[in-house]
Order: C-alpha cells, then structure tokens, then sequence
C-alpha cells in the first residue's frame, strides 16, 4: 500500500484549510479524496462531534481510507454529492473542498492511459468500472465530434486537422495506445510546445472521457444548495476551463456571463467570492512543479 504522499502530492494545503475556516462540530465534504491529504488536514481540524463525508470515483482511492469514527467515504462521482449526503441524513454542511484534476498517482501510473511519457493503452477512464474510454472516443466519435472536443477543451489551434488524421489513420488501422496518438499528434506541434501541445490533447480527450465539466456544473449547483449560510465552498483548479466555470458560478449563479436574477432584478446567486483568487508560492512551485498551474477560489454562502 502506497502512502497518502506518494498516491498524491497536495497542492495548497495549508491554503485550503485555513479557507475553509473549520468549525470544530462542523460537517464537511471532501469532494475529491485521492490520497487523503486533506482529508486529514480537515480532521485534524474537527473535534469528536465534527464529520467529514469524502467522495472519489476512482477505485484506487479506496486503499487510502482514514480509519477514524467522524470519516465516511462514498466510492462515487461528486456530482451524487447530494443523493449521498441523504443517505447520510445531512441536508446541511459547513463546508466544502473539490481539488479538481488528476491525481498525481493516476499520472505515474502507465496502465490508466493518462500520461504522455508511457506506452499505454487509451484509457483515461477516472472510475474504471465505466465502460466508455478514450480509446473508444478516438476510434468512434466522427470528425466534427473529434474537432469540437480538441477546440473546445483542448483549445488546439489544430483541432480540425488533428480529428480528420485521426479518422483517416483508424481506417487503416485501430489507434489503440498512447504511443500511436503521440505519433499522430507529432505531425501538428512543433519541438518547442509539443509536450504542452500533447499534454492539452489528452486534457481534452480525459475531459470528454469522464464528462468531467458536466460533473462540475453539478457539483457547484448541489455544493450552493447544501452549505449553511456562513459555509464556504473552496476549490482548486487547474485548467482555465474548470477555472471559468467556478468563477462564473460564484458571480453569476449560473454558467454564462450573465447574472440569473429575479422578477425584480436580485441575484439569485447565493456565493459571494472572498478575497482574491489563491495561488501556490514559488517555494511549493519548485517542490511539486504539478501545482503551477493550480488556481483557488474560496466563496461563502450569503443567504439561503
């Protein structure tokens, strides 16, 4: 069994806690329990009569689990963050952290397909009892469905090339592993931005996999209606963007660039953003170099 450190280096640590402000009998949810670094953080935080639900879609997670009275652990996607607290009777919670993004074991680990640096097969697939991977995306999806996903997520310059070369090559023969994308993909990047250019390939095919945006939206929705006027909801990105879509969230109580608000013309969002948006020092920069691009953002429930 790997420890908590090796399955995921925590970005923000202490940033996170200290944002969240723990209530000592408070109820929290750690929407995104990976190695459970924070998880304990929080604990610590907590006193006999304090709880902390965690929730993670990725079997692997399961060997990291707290042996602790006031822990609970729901081996599932965030967005059921609502039907699993009611399994739990809390309709209320004091708090709540999602560090969004790949874990830095399912990175190091060859076999799950998300890495650029191992041959592998096309997987990608955070809950692996999910039948659908990307090494079925890339052999199915048609040439505009390929285009919008590396334009859309990806935010290649190159998207429509990519998908047309992608569904010629498949004609010829099945793109089955990380090693033929890479080659594939070569012909597009040049030799200065190829890795990051790569890199943004996989975001987006891992984002498609895993419906990860939508999952998002859902998470935030529930997250708003379950926190306690006072509660703060705290979240760690690390792409523009999941980035987007917390911002928008926070300000607009919607997806779009436009305030919902009632017939009278009030917000209806009930977050209000608190200070500036959080980013890691250089020192944890240059001590786990997977945390330069991390972004949080800490909001508070205003009104019910």
């Amino acid at each position: 069994m790997m420890t908590a450190n090796k399955y995921h280096i925590p970005v923000m640590l202490t940033q996170s806690i200290k944002a969240l402000d723990i209530k000592p009998d408070g109820v929290y949810v750690d929407a995104t329990f990976g190695g459970g670094s924070h998880a304990r953080e929080i604990l610590k935080n907590l006193s006999q009569r304090g709880r902390l639900i965690a929730f993670d879609q990725d079997a692997d997670a399961e060997d990291q689990l707290i042996n602790d009275a006031r822990f609970s652990f729901h081996a599932a996607n965030f967005k059921y963050i609502k039907r699993f607290l009611k399994f739990e009777f809390v309709s209320q919670v004091d708090g709540v952290l999602a560090d969004l993004g790949i874990s830095s074991h399912q990175i190091d680990e060859p076999a799950r397909g998300f890495s650029i640096r191992y041959d592998a097969r096309l997987d990608m697939r955070m809950d692996q009892a999910q039948n659908f991977d990307a090494c079925e995306l890339v052999n199915t999806y048609d040439a505009k469905h390929l285009t919008q996903i590396f334009k859309d997520y990806g935010e290649l310059r190159s998207a429509g090339k990519i998908a047309q070369a992608i569904v010629e090559k498949r004609q010829r023969q099945k793109i089955e592993t990380t090693s033929q994308l890479n080659e594939l993909l070569m012909h597009f990047f040049s030799d200065t931005n190829k890795n990051k250019l790569l890199a943004m390939a996989y975001q987006a095919l891992r984002i498609e996999v895993n419906q990860e945006l939508d999952a998002l939206k859902s998470m935030l929705q529930y997250s708003a209606e379950l926190l306690k006027p006072g509660g703060k909801l705290c979240v760690i990105a690390y792409h523009s963007l999941e980035d987007r879509l917390v911002k928008r969230f926070i300000k607009n109580g919607n997806f779009t660039n436009e305030p919902a608000k009632d017939f009278y013309g009030n917000s209806l969002s009930v977050l209000k953003q608190k200070g500036k948006v959080i980013v890691p020092d250089q020192q944890e920069v240059q001590q786990n170099n997977r945390a330069r691009s991390a972004i949080m953002r800490v909001a508070e429930k205003v009104r019910s």
